[in-house]
């Protein structure tokens, strides 16, 4: 118990020494954003494989929640999280799961980033990208907080601006857990203000949809496009049914790494020591 007491005041301190973050300034340099949902489960070797190719990719992480398993407990993050992840803390924007709010409140998750996150959802500046990290575990249907919050960061894009988000619940998946449809009021915000693609974690795969409008429809001009990456370290699990719009499909631990461009982005899925499976390509903002 003393050492651990004793590594949970180490991890509040370091999260508490950071600084708020906020939309930050515009450039035209490429910047490189990478990270994975469903990460740090004690006894599983994935949170350390895929920390490991952290270590060698420069730029912003993130996590795309159930960071922690498995409740995502303050002692859950600082067994099971920080001692892989964690190491990329002062680098890392993250977004909390379901996992985390089998706490009410989810207070490990706020306690243990602190002033690292800014509230429940917030925004960010990459670059000539806005990054906005979502929250699918609290009220997301139109005329909730978040979505009016939502609206009104990307009423503030620049013309000829780019735009990326991130929450753990997918709205459309062929893994076990399935369709999230409680998330389409947020990506039909998303859709009709030009976001250009949407991270996502929960089912413990990686997967790669086509650009669709609300409705889930091919749409290749002004669609949204949707990634799963929920390969962060947790046991992962196989696609159940292939769903309409699924490009590609993976099951492996890894991270997906962004290259984020003046108006376009490069993706590639990068495995773990041991996998093969890759994924990769580009794509133009609306």
């Amino acid at each position: 118990m003393r050492r651990l007491c004793t590594v949970c005041v180490l991890a509040l301190a370091v999260a508490c020494s950071e600084q708020p973050t906020g939309p930050g300034p515009v450039n035209n340099t490429t910047q490189v954003w990478s990270g994975a949902g469903d990460i740090g489960r004690c006894g599983s070797v994935g949170p350390e494989a895929t920390a490991a190719l952290l270590d060698r990719l420069p730029g912003t992480v993130f996590t795309a929640g159930d960071n922690a398993y498995p409740s995502g407990r303050f002692e859950d993050y600082v067994n099971c999280y920080r001692p892989s992840w964690g190491r990329h803390f002062s680098r890392t924007f993250p977004v909390p799961g379901n996992h985390e709010y089998e706490t009410p409140g989810a207070p490990g998750y706020f306690q243990y980033f602190g002033e690292r996150i800014s509230g429940s959802y917030y925004a960010y500046q990459l670059g000539a990208w806005r990054v906005l990290a979502l929250n699918s575990e609290v009220p997301v249907n139109t005329g909730s907080a978040q979505a009016v919050w939502l609206e009104d960061q990307l009423s503030t894009v620049p013309a000829g601006g780019c735009t990326a988000a991130y929450w753990h619940r997918p709205f459309m998946s062929s893994g076990p857990n399935g369709d999230n449809v409680d998330m389409r009021d947020l990506f039909t915000i998303l859709y009709n203000r030009g976001v250009e693609f949407v991270v996502a974690g929960h089912d413990h795969l990686y997967e790669r949809f086509e650009p669709v409008d609300a409705s889930g429809r091919s749409d290749p001009v002004r669609g949204v496009r949707q990634f799963i990456v929920g390969t962060g370290g947790t046991p992962l699990s196989s696609p159940t049914r292939i769903r309409p719009g699924s490009e590609s499909q993976g099951v492996a631990w890894g991270v997906i790494r962004f290259d984020l461009s003046p108006g376009s982005y490069r993706w590639e899925f990068v495995p773990a020591e041991g996998s093969s499976f890759r994924d990769s390509g580009s794509g133009t903002c609306h």
